[in-house]
């Protein structure tokens, strides 16, 4: 039986390396969404901007390792609490930003495994609901995010001017 990945907190000096692991994700973005991705990133930049994310009390960075320590993929995700007010309830939600999984290391558990530990660090903040978006090109996605319990809440419509 194949052991589970291990996921532990991101940290500073991890930086190029989720810079790296963003790579699967952004490349399928940036092919199906040129107008919104750029293409090849510079990496030094991206490592960067994991950095300061890092930096934020509500963000929360895991990283997923295979059996070995090789790392397989990470999640990025923030913490929302709002404050009822007169058109809405009081709210606590953490939103999923990015996931990423090394295809060399698809159907073994490591984007379950990473969904099961932001559902984690939404209940360790409070939380009550657990969010994410998928852009629809990508079914692959989409259909793992609804095996996974996820159910389209909204609609999120675009039109070029």
């Amino acid at each position: 039986m194949r052991r589970p990945p291990v996921i532990r907190p991101a940290t500073p000096d991890d930086a190029a390396l989720l810079a790296e692991l963003n790579r699967f994700v952004h490349d399928m973005h940036a092919e199906h969404r040129p107008d919104l991705y750029r293409k090849d990133p510079p990496a030094g930049e991206l490592a960067d901007g994991f950095r300061r994310q890092l930096g934020r009390d509500d963000v929360r960075i895991l990283i997923a390792e295979l059996p070995g320590g090789t790392a397989a993929g990470y999640a990025m995700a923030t913490v929302h609490h709002r404050a009822a007010n007169v058109l809405m309830a009081a709210d606590s939600h953490i939103t999923l930003e990015h996931l990423a999984v090394d295809p060399r290391a698809a159907r073994q558990g490591v984007a379950t495994a990473l969904l099961e530990a932001v559902r984690a660090a939404g209940r360790e903040a409070g939380c009550r609901r657990f969010v994410t978006d998928v852009w629809d090109f990508n079914t692959e996605a989409l259909a793992f995010y609804r095996a996974s319990g996820f159910t389209p809440m909204r609609r999120l419509l675009d039109q070029p001017l």
